[in-house]
């Protein structure tokens, strides 16, 4: 029988389980609310449901009345690759039993059951989960399939995973319900992972799906068609460099020229000469005039990466810039006129920068009209496979090797990862494993020792904590001992415990303290 203090701690966690379903479904419903698209906010609820409910590896498909076929539109935690193979007949593996019968279907082991099918190939990698497939009804018509790959086993948890998706999957229904699509359920634009945005934009390399990605790239994509000066803030090796070039290619000035200038890479003693240009003779060695970025950059966009490494002078010549749109040459008395875009970029903290004296703080608040976070690699987990699957296909073609997939045991590396180096460093480990990999798959061994575990490196402690916590007892008493030629009163003062307690672990660990007297 249980007690007052159970019964109540089962409620109490009952009720914060009921809670944070609920929390996920006003989430939902606010996303289905905003005008983001339907494809947009299928990714974002995929996301939410990956970020708050540990599914990780989640999919939505949609039935094609016209060409009978079904197929995935989107999916968070199998690579675009793999989804693009996610295509089925009606009645055909799990995915189209579902939308024929209209009924969902739990399959507890993927590996044991002959109807999935592994079209995207994602039972290699999680072939010790439950998969779970609801239809998306509505007025009695099938639009498509929710489905999801969780980590729990038990019937009654599978039970409640379906109840929830099927949930989720009627909210999803009545966008789907809607009389702007007669001839067939699917959208009018298909969804690509790494273009999942608002509208129709060109965001070139940067891939990502997750929340803060996305809201990165709606954030750009406001932002682009503006005169706007825009500060990128975010930790090296984030994508500051692929968000500017987007932002260009998406506003205005996207004919004209894109100037990249890295302030932290240029000399102090050349930067101004590289802004701002210099006429002949201005200094030992200017043998002809030369323009500056900002005069070449002008009709177009000039982006200055480390911009919190720029000289004090160098910034106050920056804030006449912004200011009155003009400059001089080093070395001249011509005002040049300029009609440039400034995107700048730092991984520094302005903020105590100008605390420090190192950042005007005028400069600041001209720079700081619309910014945008980067988020860290660590903060967006939901990408990571996404990115690998991409640099795979990339430093495959690049260095001629046959390499499909990454092995499960690699992906749980990478996933439990802290990136201290974000994107860039994901790459770099992703160009070394495929040089090094001879099998067609990425496995453990191939990463860097950096994200070596104990047990694909074959460390796993080997004693028990007890023991361990013994064996140290039992060296630092033998050792202070030895020091005090076997005198217990002082070893216990040496090892700052009572003269009680070392008596006790001296005989606890059978040490004889005459050896040492003699």
């Amino acid at each position: 029988m249980m007690t007052a203090y159970e019964i109540e701690q089962e409620s109490e966690i009952d009720f914060v389980g009921q809670l944070a379903f609920l929390l996920t479904l006003q989430e939902i419903h606010r996303i289905l609310e905003l005008t983001l698209g339907f494809e947009n906010a299928v990714l974002r609820i995929l996301n939410v449901l990956a970020e708050r409910h540990q599914l990780q590896q989640s999919q939505l498909s949609l039935f094609d009345e016209r060409t009978q076929e079904i197929r995935v539109i989107a999916a968070v935690g199998i690579s675009g690759r793999a989804r693009s193979m996610g295509r089925y007949q009606l009645g055909e593996g799990i995915t189209g039993q579902v939308v024929k019968s209209g009924k969902a279907i739990i399959v507890p082991q993927v590996a044991l059951e002959p109807m999935h099918l592994n079209r995207m190939g994602t039972a290699t990698d999680l072939e010790d989960r439950a998969f779970v497939c609801v239809p998306i009804q509505s007025q009695g018509r099938t639009y498509g399939t929710l489905a999801a790959y969780p980590k729990v086993r038990q019937e009654e948890e599978l039970n409640c995973v379906a109840a929830f998706l099927t949930i989720i999957a009627t909210l999803l229904s009545q966008p789907l319900s809607r009389p702007k699509q007669s001839n067939s359920s699917l959208p009018e634009e298909n969804i690509d992972t790494n273009k999942s945005v608002p509208h129709k934009a060109d965001i070139g390399s940067f891939i990502g799906s997750s929340n803060a990605v996305l809201t990165v790239l709606e954030q750009s994509l406001q932002v682009a068609p503006a005169k706007t000066t825009v500060l990128l803030r975010g930790e090296s090796g984030t994508g500051k460099e692929i968000i500017a070039d987007l932002i260009h290619r998406n506003s205005t000035r996207t004919g004209e020229a894109f100037i990249k200038v890295n302030c932290g890479a240029l000399p102090e003693n050349l930067i101004e000469t590289e802004l701002f240009g210099h006429e002949r003779g201005a200094f030992t060695g200017a043998m002809s005039q030369r323009k500056g970025r900002f005069e070449l950059a002008s009709g177009g966009t000039i982006f200055l990466d480390e911009i919190g490494e720029l000289t004090m002078a160098t910034q106050t010549r920056l804030l006449r810039i912004l200011q009155e749109r003009e400059f001089e040459r080093v070395g001249g008395t011509q005002t040049i006129k300029t009609d440039v875009r400034l995107i700048a970029a730092t991984n520094k903290n302005l903020e105590e920068a100008i605390i420090a004296g190192d950042f005007r703080e005028d400069l600041y608040y001209r720079l700081n009209v619309f910014t945008i976070f980067l988020p860290p690699l660590r903060e967006r987990k939901t990408d990571i496979l996404l990115l690998a699957d991409h640099f795979v296909d990339k430093y495959a073609n690049e260095h001629g090797k046959a390499v499909k997939r990454i092995s499960t045991p690699a992906i749980d590396m990478l996933m439990s990862y802290h990136w201290p180096g974000n994107v860039r460093e994901l790459e770099n480990c992703i160009e070394r494993a495929v040089v090094v990999c001879n099998d067609g798959v990425i496995h453990g061994h191939h990463l860097p020792p950096t994200l070596q575990t104990a047990e694909v490196s074959g460390t796993l402690p080997v004693n028990s904590l007890n023991s361990a916590v013994a064996s140290l007892e039992r060296e630092m008493i033998t050792e202070a001992l030895k020091i005090t030629r076997g005198n217990q009163a002082r070893a216990a003062n040496l090892l700052q415990i009572t003269e009680r307690m070392i008596n006790y672990k001296v005989k606890k660990y059978g040490v004889d303290c005459e050896r040492f007297r003699e």
